[in-house]
């Protein structure tokens, strides 16, 4: 299944593997589906890459002023790199932008421009009142959106967007990633049908946690147990029809208790 594949697919598919790890799957499963998935990614831009590279040597550094070597084969998969000098460009790029400094020929030290782009990253959403919806886009889940997830997003005092659109047959919508970018927070809603899960609301609940964008995890009760085992960490909020109003609140406070309330909250409430 993999062996017929090219260097820039087994790079995507390990940044895809350490995106997956970042969210609690300690062994993700390699289905037909993920390997379309990832045949259909979107490519990340030049300065997306530089700015995964950057993350990638703050999560590395053990301690303020301390270098961290970035000529490895988990730095390719991180900055979506197929060889060595496109990783020296990367660098480059970070140098040119005084991110950081050389400290030796392949280690370097983050500086006080780099840690302040790092907090441009992590708070580009703060002020946003935005909340992006991934769900399984399917005739079967309007009325868990319409009365569970919107009501329960509105009324912690956040606006809800949703994008409609075919799973995945083409690339990665850059609509969705710019989205996803302006929100405050993502609702991310594992339900699936008899096909399995949906690779693209684990890519899109991916691509927020790389950006420190935190992300609720919900689900149809019936399918918690589909769920695979590693995830379990992560609480997702179950919903059964008929108990929406239920799951509607839930939501609603642990988007309050989690992320805080949102600018609409007091019209949203009375």
């Amino acid at each position: 299944m993999l062996e017929n594949q090219d260097e820039l697919f087994k790079v995507r598919l390990t940044s895809w593997l350490i995106e997956q790890r970042r969210l609690g799957f300690e062994n993700p499963e390699i289905t037909e589906h993920t390997i379309k998935e990832i045949e259909q990614r979107r490519d990340l831009s030049v300065h997306e890459r530089a700015d995964r590279l950057l993350q990638y040597i703050q999560q590395e550094t053990q301690s303020i002023g301390d270098a961290v070597e970035v000529f490895d084969e988990t730095v390719l998969a991180v900055s979506d790199s197929t060889n060595g000098h496109e990783v020296k460009f990367l660098v480059e790029y970070l140098l040119h932008r005084n991110w950081v400094q050389q400290y030796s020929t392949s280690s370097y030290i983050l500086t006080v421009d780099g840690y302040a782009r790092l907090a441009e990253i992590e708070n580009v959403a703060t002020d946003s009142s935005q909340a992006f919806v991934a769900m399984w886009f399917d005739d079967s889940m309007n009325d868990v959106y319409e009365n569970g997830i919107e009501p329960g997003i509105k009324d912690a005092g956040y606006e809800t967007r949703r994008i409609d659109r075919v799973e995945h047959i083409n690339k990665i919508d850059d609509e969705i990633i710019a989205e996803i970018r302006r929100s405050r927070f993502v609702v991310a809603d594992f339900t699936h049908g008899d096909t399995g899960a949906r690779g693209g609301v684990y890519y899109e609940a991916g691509f927020a946690h790389g950006l420190n964008i935190p992300v609720i995890f919900t689900c149809r009760e019936d399918i918690l147990e589909d769920i695979h085992f590693d995830t379990r960490q992560y609480n997702h909020i179950p919903w059964e029809e008929g108990k929406l109003e239920v799951f509607s609140k839930a939501l609603s406070d642990r988007i309050s208790a989690a992320i805080g309330d949102g600018p609409n909250k007091t019209q949203n409430t009375g």
